[in-house]
């Protein structure tokens, strides 16, 4: 990665800019631009976020912001009310409150004499979702937007649930990661004597994260708030749109290209849930560049040419062994010209009773007559699957499924006589039954190499309860048969030949899934009415391509600003970050406790202050085989920061566990001042379990 010092313009930093609002409250922001800018007005590109300025983002912020305004924009980096520099409490996700600050903020940046009135926003993750949800409120000054590793859907594409099943794998993950964001004190350089009292407000009012999620069990109004996808044409700004195959969020490129009505671009790289300059796995990309051409296309009224060409400019991944990391993915970019693709076609394979994966035309007709193949679940399949999300980190991807696979049902195909290209949502639509009234299903595909390693590609849940939807649930009777489609997550994949292509079932997926409160056996019914639906894109050879297939994207190679690219006193030097993670998956075989550790720990050296700020997370996964009432997720997290203006310490553990009735929710947090222990806090509450 190229690190630039030269830009087109000379740029200066303000690091802390206070931004006033009409209840009294200011928001703290940091700012890049040109130093010329009040005498030649420029466009702002707005990011905003609760992950703290002056520390938590603060190195990846000098790579990126300096970068924008060095290309002639103000890059503005505004702390969320009630995190960081900015006064009040976060109370919630994405709340009408960070909305309506966000219209305020992005007035005040157009009244400003160095903008021009046009504004941009641009982030990944949660500034990725506010990016649209701002973007639907239609603020004249927002001209564009950026979206990164977000989604369309709170309910069907976030870290809460997927298919109506609980994510044991995030939900408390990540309630207990922002619960400690939430209590890091302010900077006390800015905020002045009243940091304390600021950080005392945000300890005594603690967001109940957890708690506000696993009570909203179904797709209702708590939902639906901030999701996009319930009125797409609320947006009429320009919406470029990125993912990457190892993130847990790209479902939303193709759903929003293809809902959008405004001009809109899509990509999707084989990354994880970072920026594209960085992507791992690679190849990463010159995202900034590209990014620049954007905001002069809609900010500047510069034609740059990024909307030509395909709308949606995708890696195609092919087959590499399994692995807990890869540096590297394999594969080449490809176009399409929009979503779904013009040329795509519906590949429908039917599951065999001899556990065969093919089209109708082989099998004997004689045989056409359904079967039914039992799989009792095991709690324990699923620890193959990798993390729901991966961020670049070691032992993060899926590896070899062959573990899970003995523990499902499995239906592959025969050797292809010649490559398969996938691209697109596979469904498996099935017809089974079980033996419970709550019961899930989870669904695989996979690529299974000539070695017989098989990779995983793709895959998806379902808790059968929702069925018919996710704003209501219906018990399942038991014996009954039922028709579902399981969706899988969206995947560009090229199956080789000599490959066999793999569908496996199972009624439990641990840790993704929370266990139904009962051991499930599932029946699928075969030999014809059960199907995996793939969406087939032509490729070289094969009929349907043609030259629209032919235009293969390029991009520059990824740079980012150097530390020194700003103007002003000299800064620390700035330390790279360091991250470090770990799974470690042990079985107890006298109590039959199957557990998974994963750890982390992030450091780095803040380049203002010279402060070390670190970051550890430690979460437990645990369940007895034949007992899904055993399972419980332990997760610790622990942020510190030491440095010549403060020393501060902030400690959170939150459990979860269940029974037949109910989910058990446990939260501790502690916070510290140099070794002073200021404040601590126990809380729990019994949730009732709605048919999950």
């Amino acid at each position: 990665m190229r690190a630039r010092t030269e830009f087109p313009h000379q740029v200066q930093e303000i690091e802390n800019v206070w931004i006033p609002l009409r209840d009294g409250a200011r928001l703290a922001a940091r700012v890049w631009m040109p130093v010329d800018a009040v005498l030649h007005p420029v466009p702002a590109v707005l990011e905003y976020l609760p992950y703290r300025k002056d520390d938590g983002t603060a190195v990846a912020d000098a790579q990126r912001h300096p970068y924008f305004a060095g290309h002639g924009y103000a890059a503005v980096r505004v702390d969320l009310r009630g995190t960081g520099d900015s006064d009040g409490v976060l109370l919630g996700e994405y709340l009408p409150q960070e909305q309506d600050d966000a219209l305020e903020v992005l007035a005040w940046l157009a009244d400003q004499p160095w903008c021009t009135g046009e504004a941009g926003m641009i982030g990944y993750s949660w500034g990725g979702f506010n990016g649209l949800q701002v973007a639907a409120r239609r603020p004249p000054q927002l001209k564009a937007v950026i979206t990164i590793a977000s989604t369309d859907d709170r309910y069907l594409d976030d870290c809460h649930y997927m298919g109506g099943c609980l994510l044991a794998s995030d939900m408390l993950k990540w309630a207990s990661s922002m619960l400690c964001y939430t209590l890091q004190p302010p900077d006390r350089r800015f905020v002045g004597e009243g940091w304390r009292e600021l950080w005392l407000g945000r300890l005594e009012h603690a967001p109940d994260l957890a708690g506000d999620w696993v009570s909203h069990q179904f797709k209702d109004a708590f939902w639906k708030h901030g999701s996009v996808a319930e009125d797409y044409d609320a947006i009429q700004c320009p919406v470029m749109v990125v993912g990457g195959w190892a993130d847990a969020y790209t479902n939303a490129v193709p759903r929003l290209l293809e809902n959008l009505k405004v001009p809109r671009l899509g990509l999707i790289g084989p990354w994880g849930h970072m920026l594209p300059y960085e992507g791992v796995p690679g190849p990463a990309i010159g995202f900034l560049q590209y990014a620049v051409r954007w905001w002069d296309q809609w900010l500047k009224g510069i034609d740059t040419g990024i909307m030509e060409g395909p709308a949606l400019k995708i890696w195609m991944q092919d087959h590499v062994a399994p692995a807990t990391f890869h540096a590297l993915r394999p594969g080449r970019w490809i176009g399409e010209a929009s979503w779904p693709p013009p040329t795509a076609r519906s590949t429908s394979l039917i599951l065999g009773s001899g556990t065969t994966l093919g089209p109708a035309s082989a099998l004997d007709a004689a045989t056409l007559v359904p079967a039914e193949l039992a799989i009792r679940g095991h709690q324990e399949c699923g620890e193959t699957a990798g993390v729901w999300c991966a961020n670049g980190n070691r032992d993060e991807i899926a590896g070899d499924q062959s573990p899970d696979d003995a523990m499902s049902l499995c239906f592959t195909t025969e050797p292809l006589p010649q490559p398969v290209e996938v691209l697109g949502f596979p469904v498996a639509r099935l017809l089974l039954s079980v033996d419970r009234p709550c019961a899930l299903v989870a669904v695989r595909l996979e690529d299974v190499a000539p070695d017989g390693t098989s990779l995983l590609v793709s895959w998806g849940m379902l808790n059968l309860t929702h069925r018919d939807g996710h704003e209501s649930t219906a018990a399942l009777d038991v014996g009954r048969w039922y028709e579902v489609a399981i969706e899988a997550r969206v995947c560009g994949h090229r199956f080789d030949t000599d490959h066999r292509i793999r569908l496996a079932l199972s009624p439990t997926y641990w840790p993704h899934a929370w266990p139904s409160p009962e051991p499930v056996e599932l029946r699928v019914a075969v030999d014809g009415p059960s199907t995996l639906d793939l969406p087939v894109r032509p490729h070289e050879g094969t009929e349907g391509y043609g030259p629209a297939h032919e235009e293969v994207p390029t991009f520059a190679s990824p740079e980012v600003a150097a530390a020194r690219a700003t103007t002003g006193e000299a800064r620390a030097p700035t330390a790279a970050p360091r991250d470090e993670r770990t799974r470690t998956i042990t079985t107890d075989g006298g109590t039959r406790l199957h557990t998974i550790v994963d750890h982390e720990a992030h450091s780095c050296t803040i380049p203002d202050t010279g402060a070390r700020y670190t970051a550890t997370a430690t979460d437990v996964y645990s369940v007895v085989e034949e007992d899904p009432l055993s399972a419980a997720v332990y997760c610790r997290r622990e942020t510190r920061s030491v440095g010549r203006e403060m020393d501060w310490r902030v400690a959170v553990v939150g459990e979860m566990t269940c029974d037949a009735a109910n989910f058990f929710l446990k939260e501790e947090y502690r916070a510290y001042q140099g070794e002073e222990l200021i404040y601590t806090e126990t809380r729990g509450r019994a949730i009732p379990r709605q048919e999950v």
